[in-house]
């Protein structure tokens, strides 16, 4: 399990990584430096999808809250919030490497935007389908009036993001 606190930029340790051995990660929550051709990898790898970079750099600096870990200098775990400061916080393009899934990064991401989001009279999020009993355990419970417009309403169906009236 990650042990740090909600806003920590310290390095803290994952319990276990392929070979079994401990590694610390390095939080951010600034764009400085973040590669935007990496961070589509780790959309590509996690496996979430092919994401634009200039897209990427557009959605992220438009979120209030936003954090990065890293290991050895490479990204491994992402996620975002859109917020408005009162209302609502819409948490979003949580990605974790495959080699760190199962470690408790997903877990300390979620934890760090819904810390963040602290205040908010709502906090949103839409899940992958198969993943709801993840989020489940954050206090997130399903909406039964959830609607939505998606680019692509085919993709989004065959995807299981909605449902065909």
């Amino acid at each position: 399990m990650l042990n740090s606190t909600a806003f920590s930029t310290k390095a803290v340790a994952v319990k276990k990584i392929p070979g079994g051995s401990n590694v610390n990660l390095k939080w951010q929550s600034s764009l400085d430096g973040v590669s935007w051709i990496d961070l589509c990898e780790l959309y590509k790898i996690a496996p979430l999808g092919e994401k634009d970079p200039v897209a990427l750099e557009t959605v992220f600096s438009n979120s209030m809250y936003k954090f990065f870990a890293y290991h050895d200098g490479k990204i491994v775990g992402v996620g975002r919030a859109l917020a408005d400061g009162a209302d609502c916080s819409y948490i979003c393009d949580v990605a974790v490497h495959p080699d760190f899934q199962g470690t408790g990064l997903g877990k300390e991401i979620l934890s760090r935007l819904t810390k963040a989001s602290h205040g908010h009279k709502k906090i949103i999020l839409y899940s992958v389908p198969g993943k709801e009993d993840f989020y489940k355990k954050f206090g997130f419970r399903r909406m039964t009036t959830a609607m939505a417009i998606f680019a692509d309403p085919e993709k989004a169906t065959s995807a299981g993001y909605l449902k065909q009236d």
